[in-house]
């Protein structure tokens, strides 16, 4: 595809092009991923939309308004495209983008590829309409669409070396994913709701009376909805808490992206718990004055020696 420079890839004419299509696709569809990969280098942050950009059209047919046997071999061919990366069979002038960056960015990264197959088997998950009866079982799920992209990204931002437990980094890189996607079906209930789809385990629901679903402004009469939201809420509180605990494990500017975008997301959280029927009547966001002070923060390192402090106090 393109020649080395001191054993790593180097980018040609069209290669960039290629990642500036990805860039593109990010910035104008990904506001709360793109901020935080904007405070990565160059490299990472064009492998990381390269990634994006693959995810997002996985998504698409997954949300799209195709026929259950049309998205299902669209999402076949997005396999087959898939193979032909890890068989090294794109090349610069091939006339799909993504699939160019995407097979720039894993000849420079360890990228784990079989994630992105797992993200296809998640959104197969969605086409077939199922519906999770357990956590474990919506676990699962969030495992495919959202853990799988943590492990990706952890592809990209690699460990520092001597990082202590750095073994368990793509297991803290899965559940910081699984507390993003909680965050997500909170947030979108009732928008999934109008489209046919319950995300939140049918055992929570029946507990606190909402398994007649979220089709109105309002809980259904005699529910206990705060009480569900409360509850998933502490669930993601507590995926966060052990997710963040990658962390300490990433350079400067990787642990910022991390740490801007799993912040952005905990304020949702702390959004949806301060005002749980809220996600019932509006899409609950945070204002771009208030993502930029987390991006600062995150910069700064004060997330990252926060989870240091907190983890060395639970080994004393």
């Amino acid at each position: 595809m393109s020649g080395t420079v001191n054993g790593t890839p180097h980018a040609s004419a069209p290669v960039l092009a290629a990642y500036s299509y990805c860039e593109a696709v990010t910035g104008q569809q990904a506001g709360n991923f793109s901020y935080g990969i904007r405070l990565l280098p160059t490299a990472k942050r064009r492998a990381m939309s390269a990634l994006y950009a693959f995810s997002r059209r996985i998504d698409d047919i997954g949300d799209g308004p195709l026929e259950p046997e049309a998205k299902r071999l669209r999402l076949e061919e997005a396999r087959a495209t898939l193979a032909r990366i890890r068989d090294g069979a794109i090349d610069e002038d091939d006339t799909d983008p993504v699939a160019v960056a995407l097979a720039h960015a894993v000849r420079r990264f360890p990228i784990p590829l079989g994630a992105l197959d797992e993200l296809i088997d998640g959104v197969q998950m969605d086409v077939r309409g199922e519906t999770y009866e357990t956590w474990d079982d919506l676990a699962l799920y969030c495992r495919c669409v959202a853990g799988a992209i943590g492990r990706l990204s952890l592809g990209v931002f690699g460990t520092v070396p001597g990082a202590r437990d750095a073994e368990r980094a793509a297991e803290y890189a899965d559940t910081l994913g699984l507390a993003l996607q909680l965050t997500n079906i909170l947030r979108d209930v009732r928008e999934d709701a109008a489209n046919g789809r319950t995300y939140l385990p049918s055992d929570d629901l029946a507990k606190f009376g909402c398994s007649d679903g979220f089709h109105t402004a309002v809980p259904p009469q005699g529910a206990d909805f705060t009480g569900l939201v409360q509850f998933e809420v502490r669930r993601a509180r507590a995926l966060f808490a052990t997710g963040l605990r990658l962390l300490p494990m990433l350079d400067r500017r990787s642990g910022a992206c991390v740490a801007a975008m799993s912040g952005i997301y905990r304020r949702l959280l702390d959004r949806i718990a301060e005002e749980p029927e809220a996600v019932l009547r509006r899409r609950v966001s945070l204002p771009g004055r208030e993502k930029a002070f987390v991006a600062v923060r995150g910069l700064s390192g004060y997330d990252a020696r926060s989870v240091h402090r907190a983890t060395a106090r639970g080994r004393a």
